[in-house]
């Protein structure tokens, strides 16, 4: 997965999915800042046509933190739109919302964390299937033949493992994911997880 610079998700295959996410943004990015709208509005916008095209697939996806950096700024961007340009009350200027202020007003996680989120959920499903499925080969297994000689990337079990290390989980995530209650304790920690 690629994200160019104005942090759009850039494409893996024929067509290219950095264009749709863009695309989308910019059909709707006149009625984010409309005035004739309501900020609820606004956010239900968000929520239900720009975010299910840029998360479209993201259980799968291996993001570094250049890239989940990037998913961030467009997000802020995003919200940005949505809240509009500050008031200063003592100089009675306009300024830009900081990020701080645009988490306190998008009451919702960040994009980031639902990526997270929705990635500890799709592992449960990639678990609980037998061992000859394909997805599960693919996702446990190892590739035959040679490696390129640079350090590997990370792959789809290594961001579980890493995701389930942010939140204080540990042992085998595999033998987590049989035991429901516990699976279901640890979802609703990566999502609340508050990063500083």
């Amino acid at each position: 997965m690629k994200i160019n610079s104005c942090g759009i998700c850039g494409g893996q295959s024929g067509a290219d999915r950095g264009y749709f996410p863009s695309a989308c943004y910019d059909l709707v990015g006149n009625l984010l800042s409309s005035r004739l709208l309501s900020k609820n509005l606004k956010i239900k916008i968000h929520r239900t046509i720009i975010l299910p095209v840029v998360l479209y697939g993201c259980e799968t996806w291996s993001l570094t933190l250049r890239e989940e950096r990037k998913l961030s700024v467009f997000e802020n961007m995003v919200l940005r739109r949505v809240f509009g340009p500050k008031r200063d009350d003592v100089m009675g200027e306009w300024g830009r919302l900081y990020n701080e202020e645009l988490n306190g007003l998008y009451c919702s996680p960040n994009i980031v964390r639902v990526i997270k989120w929705r990635r500890i959920r799709w592992a449960r499903h990639m678990a609980r299937m037998g061992e000859e499925r394909g997805m599960y080969r693919a996702l446990v297994g190892k590739p035959e033949g040679k490696r390129p000689l640079e350090r590997p990337r990370r792959g789809c079990e290594d961001n579980i493992k890493m995701d389930i290390w942010e939140v204080g989980g540990g042992g085998d995530w595999m033998e987590l994911a049989q035991v429901r209650e516990r699976w279901r304790a640890l979802v609703s920690a990566v999502m609340n997880f508050r990063v500083p």
